[in-house]
């Protein structure tokens, strides 16, 4: 599921920049190209303007919705992993322990052999 809302949330960041990049900032962009010097066509310039504004925030709320909803079905790491070749292990037998390893801080190393042989 993190994985699902994880491409989501990509490909609406895409739509986003595109919309973005469709607009201007000194009320040109798609409007201009529809609308022309103040001439009203189908989609007039207002009308143009209030799609990608509208398109911009339901893709603004679209993202963070799927950042939220990623973080929320994200495996924070506390299930313990399991094995069912330990698991079988370990019940059949119960009394056992798992052996400790060997003290060796107590061991001096070996000097090295200096006659030359």
């Amino acid at each position: 599921m993190f994985k699902l809302f994880i491409i989501l949330a990509i490909i609406i960041s895409v739509l986003l920049i595109l919309i973005v990049l469709m607009q201007n900032s000194k009320g040109g962009g798609l409007s201009s190209q529809f609308g022309g010097g103040g001439a009203q066509q189908i989609i007039g310039v207002k009308k143009t303007t209030d799609l990608l504004e509208k398109a911009t925030w339901i893709f603004i709320v679209a993202l963070i919705t799927f950042s939220l909803a990623s973080s929320l079905t994200l495996n924070d790491g506390t299930q313990q992993l399991t094995n069912p070749n330990i698991d079988a292990a370990q019940q059949s037998l119960p009394g056992a322990t798992i052996p400790a390893v060997a003290d060796t801080s107590g061991i001096q190393p070996m000097a090295p052999d200096t006659t030359g042989q």
